[in-house]
């Protein structure tokens, strides 16, 4: 869960969900559509048909070795991240898992959402025994870019071509933290 130390606005919860309502999954939808169609959307410039975006989240929960972190206002879905463990033949890497597909919908930004998102996987990860966080992010996603700053997380490298928005060569920037010390 989340440390009491930090700032989040009352009504704004994060949590691991390792199922959803249908409900929950329209929730989850139109969060994320809304995050593309505003630029916040995770790798997606444009927004699948609901549909497939639907089979999406269902399928995110089916995956091993990932899991599914929601943030929520007042009970709505307003963003969500995944963890994805490190796969067993990388065995020398065990240590670290990657954060990936983190968004918060435009409605629900500036509540705290997105830090929620993030206590609640470091959180999660030192539980699971993990040491190190790692991600990505597009250079166009300068609130994320602010937010994972803002959380400790180094930029260690950059790569010149990482995506193509809009006919634009995009930059892509990579992050770890260390989250605890462990002897594993």
């Amino acid at each position: 869960m989340i440390a009491p130390s930090d700032t989040i606005q009352p009504g704004v919860i994060a949590e691991h969900v390792t199922e959803l309502s249908a409900g929950e999954i329209s929730d989850i939808v139109d969060a994320c559509t809304q995050a593309i169609v505003e630029g916040g959307g995770f790798g997606w410039l444009t927004p699948p048909d609901r549909p497939d975006m639907e089979k999406y989240w269902r399928g995110v929960l089916l995956m091993p070795g990932r899991h599914l972190f929601v943030s929520r206002v007042d009970g709505v879905i307003s963003g969500a991240a995944q963890l994805i463990e490190t796969p067993a033949n990388l065995e020398a890497q065990r240590h670290s898992a990657q954060i990936s597909g983190h968004f918060v919908a435009p409605w629900a930004r500036g509540r705290g959402n997105g830090k929620a998102i993030v206590r609640s996987i470091e959180y999660f990860a030192r539980e699971a025994g993990y040491s190190v966080l790692k991600l990505d992010l597009r250079e166009t996603q300068e609130a994320a870019i602010a937010l994972y700053n803002g959380l400790g997380y180094s930029r260690w490298g950059i790569n010149p071509y990482y995506a193509m928005v809009d006919g634009k060569m995009i930059e892509g920037y990579y992050y770890t933290k260390k989250i605890q010390d462990t002897d594993q």
